[in-house]
């Protein structure tokens, strides 16, 4: 490999986009240091992904024990034992953490702990409390990942207001929350705690919740929150947020005035900041895009030897956009030919019910194409839905009026997120809307539902009317 240098690759930071870089890096037969000032996983697997995940798969069994009487099923009132939920969520943290260091380690990988700056194109400088090294390698990719975005409001450094890092540590189920941001992290919380008993507002400033997705998704969310007693101002700001007898009072701008809610926290959740400071990058003359760093689909910045990727590179921030990344960012350092492919990204959000989508929206299909097709098929129609009971979402898809190209694929129901899987494979692939309706799907089951949706576009529906 490299000579003159003691690595072939030093990558900073150990997210699902540093860890993965490295594992490749390895597999190609690179001499791979990975630098990490907290724990491997990164925010995914310790302050995010994982740990949401598993608090809301324990919201779904209580949810699904409270409703068993429907099924035939009786039992004892259910009690929530939140201190057990938070045990259980840490241990499925620190086994797929021990997970991946047993993959590093296999594969050969050297980790530093310690903070990472760049000294020079080829030179990171790690500090560990007093210790301080410096390691040349020939390429280095910065992975360094993003943390909770504070907005410019009066009374965010107030004691109660937190972000998801806290929200994660709670010893006992709050009374009441005040979530900042409708997005996907703060319709996630707004799930979890709401199934807990807690009282929930969601402030979000734009005009629908989940802003990114599908106006009929965002449509069908709200009610579907209300309904699980969440309030929702939408086009609404936060104006300041101040103590109250012990609580925080939030004065909020909405459309149809200016109203207060009084909670017992307030969550930050209006999205996430690049960690890019500090990095040494203006040291280098790295090119910046606002406080994202610039890269290629090579994921290469401005400086020759120097890779990007993950949240440090910009939307979408996503673990799986960063792991993909990070594989393009490593074939090249080890001298492959390889650039990333942006054309279909996967989105989950689990709230629920779920919600997936891949491509373009509707209303943003529409913009680009003028005339397309869209078949929308309802949960309530499918068999497998009814069978086990979650009949509350629809799939929809859009497609290419002339050819029925597939451009976008969005569900929000029982599932969504396992099953967006068919729709990235076909968008792919730039399959059709006959071809996903000619391909046989298995009865009975949630697939189902897809391949009514594009009959649905073709005007062919059979298990529905329209």
């Amino acid at each position: 490999m490299a000579e003159g240098y003691a690595y072939d690759v030093a990558i900073l930071g150990a997210g699902p986009g540093g860890y993965i870089a490295a594992l490749r890096a390895a597999q190609l037969g690179g001499r791979v240091v990975l630098v990490e000032k907290d724990t491997v996983g990164g925010v995914c697997l310790n302050q995010g992904c994982i740990p949401t995940k598993s608090l809301l798969a324990s919201c779904e069994v209580l949810a699904t024990v409270k409703q068993a009487a429907a099924y035939g099923i009786h039992t004892t009132p259910p009690r929530v034992d939140f201190g057990a939920v938070q045990r259980r969520k840490d241990q499925v943290v620190s086994r797929l953490v021990g997970g991946v260091k047993n993959l590093l380690r296999r594969a050969g990988v050297e980790t530093l702990a310690g903070t990472g700056q760049l000294t020079g194109p080829r030179t990171l400088e790690v500090a560990a409390g007093d210790t301080v090294r410096e390691i040349n390698a020939a390429s280095i990719i910065i992975a360094t990942g993003s943390a909770p975005f504070k907005p410019p409001v009066s009374g965010t450094e107030l004691p109660g207001v937190i972000t998801s890092d806290e929200a994660l540590t709670f010893s006992d189920v709050p009374q009441s929350i005040c979530i900042i941001g409708g997005g996907a992290i703060g319709t996630e919380f707004a799930t979890i705690f709401a199934a807990l008993g807690s009282k929930v507002i969601i402030v979000e400033m734009l005009s629908q919740l989940v802003p990114g997705e599908d106006a009929d998704v965002a449509a069908f969310l709200m009610k579907s929150l209300t309904r699980q007693g969440v309030t929702v101002y939408v086009d609404s700001e936060v104006e300041t947020i101040t103590s109250r007898d012990g609580a925080l009072a939030v004065d909020i701008v909405a459309p149809d005035g200016r109203t207060q809610v009084v909670a017992q926290y307030v969550l930050l959740a209006a999205g996430r900041s690049p960690n890019t400071g500090g990095v040494g990058l203006d040291r280098l003359g790295v090119r910046m895009n606002k406080r994202f760093i610039a890269v290629d689909r090579r994921m290469r910045t401005s400086v020759p030897g120097i890779y990007a990727i993950g949240d440090a590179v910009g939307v979408p921030l996503l673990a799986h956009v960063a792991s993909a990344e990070g594989v393009t960012a490593a074939e090249n350092a080890l001298g492959r030919q390889s650039s990333i492919n942006y054309r279909v990204v996967p989105s989950c959000i689990f709230t629920r019910p779920e919600i997936a989508s891949v491509g373009l929206t509707e209303k943003a299909a529409r913009e680009r194409f003028g005339r397309v097709k869209v078949g929308k098929f309802p949960y309530a129609a499918s068999g497998m839905a009814l069978v086990t009971g979650h009949v509350d979402g629809f799939v929809k898809i859009v497609g290419e009026e002339k050819y029925g190209e597939i451009l976008g694929l969005h569900i929000i129901g029982r599932g969504a997120a396992n099953l967006i899987g068919e729709a990235v494979l076909a968008m792919s692939l730039e399959a059709t809307l006959d071809e996903v309706a000619l391909a046989i799907h298995p009865h009975p089951t949630l697939t189902e539902a897809t391949m009514e949706a594009a009959l649905a576009g073709l005007g062919r529906a059979v298990h529905i009317h329209g």
